[in-house]
């Protein structure tokens, strides 16, 4: 299945916490669209391994995408080496994704910068016809994206652009809740028992309304997500760009 749009990220949930909205965009709008996780997220405090792929299938049929994958890589311990390079690589030559959008450059947590550099070498590694991946044991074709764009997540950063993400807010939001282990749904959220961490807290949640109004303001929109992109963009009209 060739993919208009491709998120490869880190963990289940970066991108329904950073993207969603703009994904979300674009299916309503006939593109196709899918995630690749690199992790299964099992270093995280709260929930297990097994939940969080649970959590992820159910965000992925709020979303509406057309795949979702997880390359079970080592939460927190996957390297940025050729034999990482070449797993995204394999990825996003079976999927021929005209755009990529990853991890912020840096941020908070060190997976997010290790897992946006991993995947600007490996669509450079995706382009080189000499390199050899497969799928079900047949060559693959080289293949590399018209751009990458970088989310922002728990860092503030000057967004080199952003897109108008208030009609699709409230499907952000639900995609958010689906992952029920990892953040504050409601009143009974204090009753599971887990510990409480960083991204747990209704005032976490606050924090992530609070950045896409401050997007958004700049545009004139109520909510936006922000990106940063990894090398200019091509406008063959300038009007294109308001």
């Amino acid at each position: 299945m060739k993919l208009d749009i491709l998120a490869i990220v880190a963990h289940p949930d970066d991108v329904e916490l950073s993207c969603s909205g703009t994904l979300v965009k674009a299916i309503q709008q006939g593109k196709k669209v899918g995630i690749v996780d690199m992790t299964r997220g099992e270093m995280g405090t709260r929930g297990t391994p097994e939940l969080r792929m649970e959590e992820a299938a159910k965000a992925s049929e709020i979303l509406g995408l057309s795949v979702r994958e997880n390359l079970g890589f080592a939460d927190f311990y996957f390297t940025n080496d050729s034999k990482h390079q070449e797993e995204v690589s394999r990825v996003i030559r079976k999927y021929q994704p005209e755009i990529i959008i990853t991890n912020a450059i840096e941020d908070r947590h060190p997976d997010h910068g290790k897992a946006a550099q991993l995947v600007v070498d490996a669509c450079f590694m995706s382009g080189l016809r000499k390199v050899i991946t497969k799928e079900d044991g047949i060559d693959q074709q080289a293949w590399r994206p018209q751009n990458v764009f970088h989310m922002i997540q728990s860092n503030f950063m000057v967004p080199d652009f952003v897109v108008d993400v208030t009609e699709q807010w409230p499907i952000k939001v639900e995609s958010i809740k689906a992952f029920a282990s990892q953040f504050f749904v409601g009143e009974n959220d204090a009753a599971s028992g887990e510990p409480q961490t960083f991204i747990s807290t209704p005032q976490f949640m606050q924090f992530l309304e609070a950045r896409a109004r401050e997007y958004g303001q700049r545009v004139g929109a109520q909510f936006a997500e922000g990106f940063v992109k990894s090398a200019p963009i091509k406008v063959e009209d300038l009007f294109h760009l308001i």
